[in-house]
């Protein structure tokens, strides 16, 4: 039963690393820009991209990892998968959030507030 439950660990530790990479990937995001957001070194985030190094369910990087799916996830949603429209709505001074997301992305307190903020604004829509 260990075994089990390690192995599904693993899995989720793999899919999140790998969603994570690919959120990078889209929202174009440097090392030091998506490691300011997971509260890692941009040394390890360029290990989590070429697939070296994984995010562990028992740090805090997993956790924040999770936020940053469910960002893009709504986002993505809002914007009807149009990944140029998300990283225009990133960049853009947002007067609600009175910053820009993308900036605001790279704290803890920021991110919920940017994912809270989109998360409501899609249950309006």
């Amino acid at each position: 039963m260990a075994t089990a439950v390690l192995a599904r660990e693993n899995d989720e530790n793999r899919v999140l690393t790998q969603a994570i990479s690919k959120i990078a990937g889209c929202w174009k995001l440097s090392n030091e820009q998506l490691g300011a957001m997971l509260g890692l070194s941009a040394a390890s985030v360029s290990r989590l991209r070429s697939g070296s190094f994984e995010l562990d369910r028992s740090n805090k990087a997993f956790e924040l990892g999770q936020y940053l799916v469910r960002l893009f996830r709504s986002l993505d949603a809002l914007m009807g998968s149009d990944d140029d429209a998300a990283m225009s709505w990133l960049r853009t001074a947002n007067l609600d959030l009175e910053g820009r997301p993308i900036d605001l992305i790279r704290s803890v307190k920021g991110l919920g507030e940017v994912t809270n903020y989109v998360d409501d604004y899609r249950a309006r829509v």
